[in-house]
């Protein structure tokens, strides 16, 4: 019997270099698309699924993350990672947060996303740690892994592959023993794929990677008075 899931993390604290000059003075997950900053939308999704609290990592203009998001949001407790000393990448991030996640499940998604996925599936006690994959986009054609059997794998010579969405379900349990050092979390998705630890998720509607200036200004274009991302 798996465990239901509780709590989810947001990753928040990158500089957004391809975003300035936006980000020189507004993080990128504070970034408006249809009508409310990209972190509002993670945490109405999280709550509306009865989440009980959500970990974010703060790294540049951390602290007007804090301002804006406090210790209690949409009924959802807001616990605070706090990387202003160095930014951790990805996976060291998760490594440093697992004094706040523990062992347990948990929704993890990147803070400067936007998608109209349904992470209820992935929130029940007989899910699996999975990964949602999306269609390639214009600016990463090549893709990141396959599927087969339902499970990720890394892509083979003339297979589909398919993008991570920087959306997924995995256990804190599995960071342990991991560095709490600067790490990407990308090689250690590739090593869990490799192995058969990780479940598919294809979500084929609508996702967007506000990476640049010019994918945040697609991403408002697109989604315009759409309230419920």
């Amino acid at each position: 019997m798996g465990t239901v899931v509780r709590q989810a993390m947001i990753l928040a604290a990158g500089r957004g270099e391809r975003l300035r000059p936006l980000s020189d003075y507004v993080p990128k997950p504070l970034l408006e698309v249809a009508g409310r900053p990209l972190l509002y939308h993670h945490l109405e999704r999280f709550a509306g699924l009865g989440l009980e609290r959500v970990v974010i990592n703060i790294g540049h203009l951390g602290g007007q993350i804090r301002a804006h998001i406090g210790r209690r949001c949409m009924g959802l407790d807001i616990l605070y990672s706090d990387e202003r000393d160095g930014r951790l990448e990805t996976g060291g991030a998760i490594v440093r947060a697992r004094d706040l996640l523990g062992d347990a499940p948990f929704l993890l998604a990147n803070g400067d996303i936007c998608s109209d996925f349904d992470w209820t599936a992935l929130t029940a006690a007989d899910a699996t740690e999975t990964l949602v994959l999306v269609p390639n986009p214009e600016h990463h054609p090549q893709g990141d892994f396959a599927v087969a059997g339902g499970r990720v794998e890394r892509p083979q010579a003339g297979q589909a592959a398919y993008t991570y969405s920087g959306m997924a379900r995995l256990s804190g349990a599995w960071f342990a023993g991991r560095p709490a050092a600067p790490a990407p979390l990308g090689p250690w998705l590739r090593e869990w794929a490799a192995a058969g630890r990780l479940a598919a998720c294809l979500h084929q509607g609508l996702w967007f990677d506000v990476g640049t200036v010019a994918r945040w200004r697609l991403a408002r274009r697109a989604c315009g008075g759409r309230h419920g991302l």
